[in-house]
């Protein structure tokens, strides 16, 4: 996957939602939940298995959730070795 565009991260009691748009259209409507994530164009995946098919195998379960649960300003993960690079930049 790969996204350079602007969006928006939403927090809420269950899951938090990730949206990105590209010239007013969304392209990717993400809920990461804590057991699973799901997407707009696929059915819900564990996290383990979400982790095999986008990033690596190797990752935490709770990588991705915890990712964007931050609330830092910038946050930059790159991991030369499996080709990952994710920046989420917030105004």
């Amino acid at each position: 996957m790969k996204f350079y565009d602007k969006g928006f991260i939403n927090k809420y009691d269950n899951y938090t939602q990730v949206q990105i748009f590209s010239a007013g259209t969304a392209i990717l409507d993400m809920k990461i939940y804590d057991d699973r994530v799901c997407k707009s164009t696929f059915e819900c995946q564990d996290l383990k298995t979400f982790n095999k098919k986008n990033l690596n195998e190797s990752y935490d379960e709770m990588f991705l959730k915890n990712l964007f649960d931050r609330n830092e300003k910038e946050i930059v993960h790159r991991d030369s070795e499996h080709k990952i690079l994710i920046k989420i930049r917030r105004d």
